[in-house]
């Protein structure tokens, strides 16, 4: 039996994706075969996995395995560390809540045996050697310190073509690069509802069209150009899931409904009849490092999706899988929805098409590619 050690440097659970990710990967590495990557694990050749995390403090008191809907087939260590971050230090206690947790992590591991040591914390490459590392963005200048790194690592493991080739050009060897898109648990998003059931159950008009965003509400995700969008309309709902609720306003057809458990967000996709991914151009993470989780839950949901012209999301949807607009332009936005609104052919052909590629985009198979990367 192999053994697995996944350092994560996180808050989990999270009301983040990043959270998602990691439990998804964890699970996903224990159901794979350690003597062929192609299959899945028996009792004898199956990888132990540990998920080693801070222990800091979390205002969601869930179970970490219960709040993301995943086996108990891995198990989860928490280690002391600093956590300057709950008291609002910013980027110096993130730092330090860094280091700490990164020092117990090497004193923890330097007792233990293990075969494969995967993370997300660049700087973990400080601390051990033969790191598979996953990368989901990239510094405008890397330091030396970074490029030594990267370099240095058993694999690295990126989401697009664009963090692959900026990579090459910083010197990294292109063989040692995996192109590795985010992914799906297509179980969780394939339910057996209609979309008035799902309304029912989510409180949501039965009447009225609905357009729908879920995930945070940073600048470069485009909720702005959503809103303004919104407003061209007088007789469609739009339903922006995730966030910080904003301070109230009139009454408008734009319901911004805040944080929503993960095991509901299948059912607000559901219930939707357009979802979008309005991101902005002008941001390097927009443009052309992003692989945005929502992305592979809205394909899985068989509901229309219209997206941003970008390339980073372009790497996964064509047109025949999205109804594109041109980024930042909230016009645009507005003629896209109300194409697919008013065109049921298309809605139904883009939706399936949809469907149909996303199969390929599985947490079981992201992982089964990763291993047999650094395997």
């Amino acid at each position: 039996m192999k053994k697995l050690i996944y350092i994560a440097n996180a808050r989990i659970p999270t009301e983040k994706a990043h959270g998602i990710q990691i439990m998804q990967m964890c699970q996903s590495f224990a159901l794979c075969d350690a003597n062929d990557t192609n299959l899945h694990a028996n009792d004898t050749n199956k990888i132990e996995v540990e998920l080693v995390i801070p222990r800091r403090l979390n205002p969601i008191k869930q179970d970490p395995f219960d709040y993301y809907g995943v086996r108990r087939n891995f198990k989860i260590t928490k280690l002391p560390t600093l956590d300057l971050i709950t008291f609002g230090l910013g980027s110096f206690g993130f730092f330090v809540e860094t280091i700490t947790f990164l020092i117990s992590s090497a004193i923890y591991l330097f007792f233990r045996r293990y075969d494969i040591l995967y993370t997300r914390e660049w700087l973990a490459g400080l601390f051990f050697k033969n790191i598979a590392l996953e990368i989901h963005s990239l510094p405008a200048k890397p330091n030396f310190l970074q490029q030594k790194i990267w370099k240095r690592a058993k694999a690295l493991l990126v989401l697009t073509s664009f963090i692959k080739n900026d990579l090459v050009k910083f010197g990294v060897p292109e063989n040692k690069i995996l192109i590795l898109p985010d992914a799906v648990d297509l179980a969780k998003f394939d339910i057996k509802i209609s979309k008035a059931e799902a309304r029912k159950k989510l409180g949501l008009p039965q009447e009225k069209k609905i357009v729908l965003y879920t995930g945070q509400l940073f600048e470069w995700k485009g909720i702005d150009i959503l809103t303004k969008a919104a407003e061209l309309f007088q007789d469609v709902e739009f339903y922006i899931v995730g966030g910080n609720l904003p301070k109230a306003k009139k009454k408008t057809n734009l319901h911004f409904v805040g944080q929503k458990p993960y095991s509901e967000i299948p059912l607000w996709l559901r219930a939707a009849d357009v979802l979008v991914l309005p991101n902005k151009k002008g941001s390097k993470i927009s443009e052309e490092y992003t692989s945005p989780l929502k992305l592979f839950e809205y394909m899985a949901s068989g509901r229309p999706i219209v997206a941003s012209q970008l390339p980073s999301l372009q790497e996964i949807l064509t047109d025949q899988e999205a109804e594109f607009f041109m980024p930042n332009d909230s016009t645009d936005l507005a003629r896209a929805i109300k194409k697919i609104l008013e065109d049921s052919q298309l809605a139904s052909k883009i939706s399936q098409s949809a469907l149909q590629k996303v199969q390929n985009y599985t947490w079981q198979s992201r992982a089964l590619r990763a291993l047999d990367k650094f395997l």
